[in-house]
């Protein structure tokens, strides 16, 4: 399955799904304290991987904030996750978000905090943070290599795994797992739909769900 197949299949299945397929496999994936702060709809890529060490103003040389370094791995099919330890200290403004939407990235997931809200939405990128805060990384923050893994809202993310976010939330599935996990997901969809159309049929959703095996017998 190449990439591109990965990437289009899994973008049409909602987080909730993603989640409920994850479960099948003990996995746990979902992303936990992000709240989406610009852009809509669902977003699917997969993860390329930053950390930045937080510190007090004046800890670090501003030159080891790097941020352009982040912005330059950007790249379509790709959602930028930078781990800042949860602190509310911004690792993104408006023109960071400008020049990651140049590139194409399909999303941006901040464990930490991003600043000037009203630019970024108006690049129309799609980007979720847990804190938002006006205080600059700058001086406070020092990228490590990037592709190491990262810790994002409590799941351990690594470099290629896969990621699926909208508004409901945010799921991380292994990379080594997605080839197993797909169809898994496709057929919970798939089973969604079935109740679905039953009910626009007509049946309420107890029959519509006892019909399809969605709810069992006395559900």
């Amino acid at each position: 399955m190449t990439d591109e197949e990965i990437l289009t299949r899994a973008g049409a299945i909602p987080v909730s799904t993603w989640a409920d397929a994850l479960d099948q496999f003990d996995v746990w994936g979902v992303v936990q304290g992000m709240t989406l702060r610009s852009g809509e709809g669902r977003i699917c890529g997969f993860a390329t991987t930053a950390r930045q060490v937080p510190g007090r103003l004046h800890e670090f040389e501003k030159a080891e904030f790097a941020v352009g370094r982040i912005v330059s791995a950007a790249a379509p099919g790709r959602v930028l996750m930078v781990d800042v330890g949860g602190e509310p200290i911004s690792t993104m403004g408006g023109l960071a978000a400008y020049g990651t939407k140049q590139l194409g990235a399909a999303g941006v997931v901040i464990d930490g905090a991003c600043r000037d809200v009203d630019e970024i939405r108006a690049t129309g990128l799609w980007l979720a943070s847990r804190h938002v805060a006006p205080t600059t990384g700058k001086g406070r923050l020092r990228l490590m290599p990037l592709g190491e893994p990262v810790e994002i809202g409590g799941i351990t993310v690594r470099q290629d795994d896969l990621v699926v976010g909208d508004e409901t939330g945010i799921v991380v599935v292994p990379r080594a797992l997605v080839a197993e996990a797909l169809p898994k997901a496709e057929a919970l969809m798939a089973a969604d739909q079935a109740v679905e159309e039953r009910m626009r049929a007509g049946q309420t959703f107890a029959d519509a769900g006892r019909a399809t095996g969605y709810l069992s017998p006395k559900g």
